[in-house]
């Protein structure tokens, strides 16, 4: 009994003993794990840091040197996301969206030149409304087809806001006078804006029209007119068609040739088979005739 007793004991103590040894083992690991963890978050910050540095160097550089084009691609590298972000926002079709980044990257360094860290903001918080800002402002300037009013321009989004409000709060489209009680402006204003905004972008006079159900199709070229100068010309040959019969036909030929045909004097001659100075004094004969037949009022349509 006393053996069997003892083997019970030792086999309780070898259980106890590899239990303690397991939560040893636990905490120890646990522990590394903490001090894992520790060195992890101690190494972010330390790189957070590093990298907080080296963006306040690179502002630095560029506003003690303006021109410095190495800190300039710096920070756009650095940034090149956010700025394309916000210009997403804006940009209504996919040609545009380019530009936006573009004035986009110039609001960024713009930014750069003005940040001072003393006023205890970040970077991003300084950067981002004046990216914004320039994007706006490259909209409301740049972007329209046709040249607006300034106040125009700047209501328009107003009211397109004031739509999407009213229409969630009233559970229908607003009216006209509605919008312009909203935005505390006048119904001719809403209506002007509204009547402008169709202008944001001017068809190009290539652009094609349908003329119907047979597929033919016009551009607004070919509703362009064009001087015609014939009409001028037709006044001319009626009136001569009422002199002639007061000119001998060799001085008829003549002013014919110059004034249907676009003749030179020399040219006549040639065809004429007679000098230039004979076809001049012959055309200043015929010339001081009609004179005398129309009136000097009628004759100015020859001089």
């Amino acid at each position: 009994m006393s053996t069997s007793r003892q083997s019970k004991e030792k086999k309780q103590a070898t259980v106890c003993c590899a239990s303690v040894n397991a939560d040893k083992k636990v905490m120890k690991h646990k522990k590394n794990g903490t001090n894992f963890n520790n060195k992890n978050r101690h190494s972010k910050s330390h790189v957070n840091d590093a990298s907080e540095k080296e963006l306040y160097e690179i502002i630095e550089t560029i506003q003690a040197f303006p021109e410095e084009e190495r800190a300039k691609e710096k920070l756009v590298l650095k940034y090149e996301g956010l700025v394309h972000s916000l210009a997403g926002k804006y940009s209504r079709m996919q040609e545009n969206h380019e530009d936006l980044v573009q004035v986009g990257l110039i609001g960024l360094l713009i930014a750069a030149k003005r940040f001072d860290s003393e006023f205890g903001k970040s970077f991003e918080a300084f950067a981002i409304p004046t990216i914004i800002g320039e994007i706006k402002r490259f909209i409301r300037d740049k972007t329209w087809g046709v040249h607006v009013p300034r106040r125009i321009k700047e209501l328009g989004p107003k009211i397109n806001r004031a739509i999407d409000e009213l229409t969630n709060s009233m559970e229908h489209s607003p009216r006209v006078s509605d919008i312009a009680e909203y935005l505390n402006v006048s119904e001719e204003d809403v209506l002007e804006t509204m009547e402008m905004t169709k202008s944001y972008r001017a068809l190009s006079m290539d652009y094609t029209h349908e003329t119907g159900n047979d597929g033919s199709t016009f551009t607004l070229m070919d509703l362009v007119g064009e001087k015609e100068d014939n009409y001028e010309k037709m006044d001319l040959h009626l009136v001569l068609e009422n002199v002639f019969p007061a000119l001998p036909e060799r001085e008829q030929e003549i002013l014919k040739l110059i004034f249907f045909e676009n003749l030179s004097q020399q040219e006549v001659g040639d065809l004429l088979g007679m000098s230039q100075m004979h076809v001049s004094r012959l055309q200043r004969r015929a010339l001081r005739k009609m004179r005398e037949v129309l009136g000097p009022d009628n004759f100015n349509m020859f001089t």
